[in-house]
């Protein structure tokens, strides 16, 4: 055997430091992206793209179910169609309006630690929000439910990779459907101290997550609408449709000065014509009406531009996701984003029914996507499975560990003397090796990145301990990860003032009020 070989078989850097009894991780650091973003469309074509949307708002219109945000919009100019909710624009007002949006805001949690920058070349990774069901490898598929929401807000927290909880991890299906939203907002608050997603359907779910982050945090309402500390995706019915509850949880949110991410669920061949060109123009026109929306309601109020735009199996209607349309509508979006100055959300998505190498691949060409288009938000960075009708535990450690080599390439390259260490050069002789030179020796635990889930072994090394699939070993990284767990400690205060706020809406909700 040779001296390589030799050193192989001794165990992946995984193994060394699962068996200290800690997972190697990265430090939590909010990442930021040094490259230029990628440019797939020239400016004549990012601009074509905008005439066209601004002819869709102009001539088509957007139904716009609620009827004060069709108020807001005739008093600013629109013309409105009462009969059949049509809001129509004219270029110039709707310009007008997107032009106030800020380029760049913060979002503080509990811990002003852990406060996030979205706008320029800053990133967040975001943990699965919405699934009905659940998967890991232990328990098998089953209904959401609360102790499986713990859990993946207990996993979010514990791993430095991801920034911020997204909107019900999972549906915790066993509880009343309209007061659910209290409990998984204080589970998030509690067992995390990162940033969390209102769900906002309708102003009254949107308002109590705001009360309770700033109960959370020990401010007032009127403060935290000077420095944001939720915020949630609104959702358009594409083609061109605004719901009535959407829209009051946007105008809630953005009254009360929290982000809001418009994002249009554009998916070519059903809700969008096939063509891509099409795909964003709807998108952008969807995506611009909802953001006009926020600032007729509050002037400079905080939004992202929201990209969801892919394209489904024209053989089934069913949804596909991190395909090379979906990678490539992630890129253009980020041009469309930035043309109006705007704060970017998109999502390294796939549509794979178990967590296997397509659910790998899919999510890693999205990612791809997402990072050179320059998203800011990556929602569902963490855990998505089946077209996001399922969270998966094994496939949030392998998305943490695709985070994490992500993170570790937008570390840029330092070229300096040390780096370039002409001095280990001339130390060794030629057909020599640098294993044991005092560089080497100064920095080899630091000098490359170190995975806790790819396996480095040889083949009979790994063999001989027990040829477990990455998939297998992500099992008992998220069990080890929830026995590395501390729950992050909250002023008692604080929490006696929470759990008095969940008991009272709660009761008030139960008398049938918003």
């Amino acid at each position: 055997m040779t001296e390589r070989r030799r050193r192989r078989s001794t165990g992946s850097p995984r193994d060394r430091a699962s068996s200290a009894g800690v997972i190697p991780q990265l430090p939590w650091k909010q990442p930021r992206n040094p490259y230029p973003p990628m440019r797939l469309l020239s400016d004549d074509q990012v601009e074509a793209i905008h005439q066209a949307s601004l002819r869709i708002l102009c001539e088509l219109g957007i139904e716009l179910m609620s009827a004060e945000a069709r108020d807001l919009f005739s008093a600013a100019g629109a013309l409105v169609d009462e009969t059949t909710q049509i809001v129509r624009l004219d270029p110039a007002l709707i310009e007008s309006l997107i032009s106030t949006a800020p380029s760049e805001f913060t979002l503080t949690s509990r811990n002003p630690d852990k406060r996030l920058v979205f706008g320029g070349d800053y990133m967040a990774f975001g943990l699965v929000a919405g699934p009905p069901s659940v998967h890991d490898c232990i328990n098998g598929r089953r209904s959401g439910n609360m102790q499986d929401y713990e859990t993946f807000t207990k996993l979010a927290h514990h791993f430095n990779a991801i920034h911020i909880i997204g909107n019900q991890v999972c549906a915790p299906v066993e509880l009343p459907a309209n007061t659910r939203h209290m409990d998984t907002y204080r589970a998030s608050i509690r067992l995390s101290d990162l940033c969390f997603h209102a769900t906002a359907i309708g102003t009254g779910r949107a308002l109590d997550a705001i009360e309770m982050q700033a109960i959370a945090r020990g401010i007032t309402v009127e403060e935290m609408a000077n420095d944001p500390g939720v915020t949630t995706i609104i959702s358009v019915n594409s083609p061109r449709k605004f719901d009535d509850t959407m829209a009051e949880g946007l105008m809630a949110m953005s009254r009360h000065g929290q982000p809001v991410a418009v994002t249009p669920f554009t998916l070519m061949g059903a809700m969008t014509p096939v063509t891509i060109a099409a795909a964003l123009a709807q998108q952008n026109a969807e995506a611009l009406f909802g953001i006009a929306l926020t600032q007729l309601v509050r002037k400079g109020a905080p939004v992202f531009y929201g990209s969801y735009t892919s394209n489904v199996d024209m053989r089934s209607g069913a949804p596909a996701f991190g395909t090379p349309e979906n990678t490539k509508a992630n890129i253009a979006s980020g041009q469309l984003a930035r043309r109006y100055g705007l704060p970017y959300r998109a999502s390294p998505t796939n549509a794979s029914n178990i967590v296997d190498a397509q659910a790998t691949y899919e999510t890693q060409m999205a990612l791809w996507g997402c990072t050179l288009g320059h998203a800011n938000l990556h929602y569902h960075a963490a855990g998505w499975l089946e077209g996001g009708l399922c969270a998966s535990l094994e496939k949030l450690v392998l998305d943490v560990e695709m985070l994490q080599h992500m993170m570790s390439f937008l570390d840029p390259i330092i070229i300096d003397e040390g780096t370039l260490a002409f001095d280990a050069m001339s130390d060794v002789q030629t057909g020599g090796h640098f294993f044991g030179t005092p560089h080497t020796l100064a920095r080899y635990e630091t000098a490359f990145y170190q995975p806790m889930l790819s396996d480095w072994q040889n083949f009979e090394a790994w063999e001989l301990a027990g040829s477990k699939t990455a998939t297998e070993r992500a099992t008992a990284l998220w069990q080890q990860a929830l026995v590395e767990y501390e729950e992050p400690e909250l002023e008692p205060d604080r929490a006696e003032a929470l759990d008095a706020y969940v008991s009272r809406r709660k009761e008030t909700i139960g008398t049938g009020e918003p």
